[in-house]
């Protein structure tokens, strides 16, 4: 990464109350026009880290800067940034107009550059014919075009989202999530974006820092995460319907490393590991995601195929619309696998399906981490 084109960085930053540590030693490079995504469940951590760089906490130790510049203890107002909350915080008795353009009367701007720089958010943001009207009379999409546009305003070089969308129902953050990425292609601004939802992190990010416990388990190009997770807790955030976790042993299998899963063997040969292969009689868990799984039998040209068969029988199916979902088993634990919609199954039938090693997951049982 380089260091010249570093926007935001965070180094060996902790945050903790009374006993309580909540930030443990994170460090973070976010460069310049990136899109970053802060992911992770409830209490992670994400939102206490996002405030820290906005200067809303007090860290414990460490430091920050914005564009080289030493932001530490510095004020909210003078750290370059633009802010946008789950909640708009619009005031209520004020036209869109004033919502926009009240920070920068308060600082004293002239009323020239005013108009200009409400015009352009405006004009960027679609809301030219809301300008008039009362955070009232919008709807829950428009006032958090507005909200944005506040920021927008500001001309700053960062802009930090805190789950921006989590209010609004299921089409609205589809259409607003296309707006925002629209705005950071036009805008090329360095932007932080904090959310549980990974759909919004697959899509918007450049690279997606994974969060649990206050510490970053993996910070990556959002299909890196997705198909090479660092652990079995990003393994399990990330993916719907879920990966397929299969608890098991290490075995050998054709002169291979294998998975005994309840006596069913797996072979290992097409899996990459990152280092040797481990040992026999080691406890691990095979991930396998729903959509890297083939059905139907195997290939007619057995040494081109690279999946591992299977037969069992359909215990469970869930239309989605365009996929189904259909449930069946190997080594008596459930597996999932998705197939589309035009193919029809029943349940009790049997059920072949081929496991693609070369996409797969592979655990240590103990710590989680991948093999």
């Amino acid at each position: 990464m380089n260091k010249h084109n570093v926007s935001v960085s965070v180094q060996d930053l902790s945050l903790s109350f009374g006993t309580l540590t909540i930030l443990k030693q994170l460090n973070l490079d976010i460069q310049e026009g990136e899109f970053l995504v802060l992911l992770g469940p409830s209490g992670c951590g994400k939102s206490t880290l996002l405030n820290c760089i906005a200067g809303l906490l007090d860290i414990t130790e460490g430091r920050i800067f914005i564009k080289g510049k030493n932001v530490t203890w510095a004020e909210p107002k003078d750290r370059g940034i633009g802010m946008v909350f789950q909640s708009y915080a619009l005031y209520p008795q004020m036209t869109v107009e004033r919502n926009l353009s009240f920070g920068l009367r308060v600082s004293g701007m002239d009323k020239a550059e005013i108009d200009k720089r409400v015009a352009r958010a405006a004009d960027i943001l679609q809301i030219q014919p809301l300008l008039h009207r009362k955070p009232g009379q919008l709807s829950g999409g428009q006032r958090q075009r507005v909200a944005i546009g506040r920021a927008l305003v500001r001309n700053v070089d960062v802009f930090l989202f805190d789950e921006p969308l989590s209010n609004l129902d299921a089409q609205l953050r589809a259409e607003l999530r296309v707006e925002i990425k629209k705005l950071h292609h036009s805008l090329g601004n360095t932007m932080i974006y904090v959310t549980h939802d990974q759909i919004e992190a697959m899509t918007l990010a450049d690279r997606i820092a994974v969060m649990k416990g206050g510490v970053i388990q993996q910070l990556d190009a959002p299909h890196e995460i997705y198909n090479r997770p660092v652990n079995r807790f990003v393994a399990g955030f990330l993916g719907s319907p879920a990966m397929t976790f299969l608890d098991g042993t290490i075995t050998a299998a054709n002169g291979g490393p294998a998975v005994n899963i309840n006596g069913t063997v797996v072979p290992l040969g097409r899996y990459g590991f990152a280092g040797a292969a481990p040992e026999a009689g080691r406890p691990v868990t095979l991930g396998v995601r729903p959509e890297h799984i083939a059905v139907g039998g195997a290939s007619p040209e057995p040494e081109a195929d690279r999946r591992h068969w299977v037969t069992d029988k359909v215990t469970l199916l869930e239309p989605t619309g365009a996929d189904t979902i259909v449930w069946s088993e190997l080594g008596g634990l459930p597996i999932t696998v998705r197939v589309d919609a035009e193919k029809h199954f029943h349940v009790g039938e049997p059920f072949a399906y081929g496991l693609d090693l070369t996409r797969a997951s592979l655990f240590d049982k103990a710590s989680g981490d991948r093999l």
